[in-house]
């Protein structure tokens, strides 16, 4: 399998430009601004905003809307679980109380719920390509002194609907020094959350794709599922925690040209952490421990961390931590890949 040319692939898949729509959404700010223009969504407390007459979005802070009204679809996502869809108005209510949001599915059935609860806005649309959000970083690192050079590149993109979202990530790092030989790592995961009855509580699948020279694995195909639970969800932080079963199969690359696959069953345990401040940065950390069934004593543990700083529009510069650890590697081979990378990122969609 060419898991590089699935990266490639994978990339222009995500990147793929979607279709602008009519730009007839009103916000007036609690001062008394007035806009017209298209919402792309709200998130980390920041609302996106995009007027024709401006190049690029506005990020306009949530607390500061008195008023906005929106004949488009949005997926309505709360601090306690709940989500809703329809189009956006602000309900009538007394001066100096805090702002209602009503949304509004059909003529029949609509949902009031005050501004400080919802945390999260997603437009959606009848059209496909609409739907989608993500982001793509790269990154060169060059030492003279060992003549090291390190490349990056990573996209994820997300599919996010009222109760349930599909995604998929993928990251390639490349890193060769005077002297050694080339080291090369690459990723390529896909993920599903589904809602449960129960707020703040969903469903979740993981299928990774994993390929490592630094510990000889020729290629790594983890299945993972189980239920998790949102116990932080508001404009300012998101933290979850998941667990359940996994199946590993890994093909160990030997001298000679031989091979070793190995197939562990393993439980499964992570977190998922994101801070944020307005307009400004954003820490994402996920960490997920794997420890053997079919082989007790055995664990692995997966971590990524990026530090996100906004510089204007949709670029912004991050830095980030990878790292995988195997505590019973194979005799001879590496029991640990990981590394560092710092670039430029590109987002799209609503992000």
């Amino acid at each position: 399998m060419n898991i590089r040319a699935m990266l490639l692939s994978s990339m222009l898949l995500l990147t793929t430009s979607v279709f602008a729509r009519e730009k007839s959404d009103v916000i007036v700010m609690k001062n008394g601004d007035r806009l017209t223009g298209e919402i792309k969504g709200l998130d980390s407390g920041v609302l996106q905003f995009s007027i024709d007459y401006i190049d690029g979005t506005c990020a306009i802070q949530w607390s500061m809307v008195a008023h906005l009204e929106s004949k488009q679809l949005f997926v309505v996502i709360t601090e306690d679980g709940s989500v809703y869809s329809g189009t956006l108005q602000t309900a009538a209510g007394t001066a100096g109380r805090p702002m209602r949001i009503q949304v509004a599915e059909g003529t029949e059935r609509a949902e009031t719920i005050e501004q400080a609860q919802i945390v999260e806005v997603i437009q959606t649309s009848d059209r496909f390509w609409q739907r989608f959000n993500g982001e793509v970083n790269s990154g060169i690192m060059y030492s003279k002194g060992n003549q090291s050079t390190q490349y990056s590149l990573s996209s994820s993109a997300e599919y996010p609907r009222q109760r349930w979202a599909a995604g998929g990530a993928i990251s390639s790092s490349l890193s060769s020094s005077s002297g050694s030989s080339v080291s090369a790592r690459n990723s390529l995961s896909t993920n599903g959350l589904h809602l449960m009855r129960w707020n703040n509580w969903y469903y979740t699948g993981v299928a990774n794709l994993l390929q490592s020279s630094e510990q000889n694995i020729q290629l790594q195909t983890n299945l993972s599922g189980g239920i998790g639970r949102y116990f932080k969800n508001t404009n300012h932080a998101k933290i979850s925690t998941f667990a359940g079963l996994a199946w590993q199969n890994t093909r160990y690359s030997q001298s000679g040209g031989l091979q070793e696959t190995q197939n562990v069953a393993a439980a499964m345990v992570g977190t998922n952490v994101k801070f944020f401040r307005f307009k400004q940065t954003s820490l994402n950390l996920t960490g997920v421990v794997f420890p053997a069934l079919s082989q007790p004593g055995r664990a692995y543990f997966v971590t990524n961390v990026t530090y996100y700083v906004k510089l204007f529009g949709k670029l912004n510069w991050n830095t980030s931590f990878y790292g995988n650890w195997d505590t019973q590697p194979p005799a001879h081979f590496s029991g640990s890949d990981y590394g560092t990378s710092s670039g430029l990122g590109l987002t799209f969609g609503n992000r």
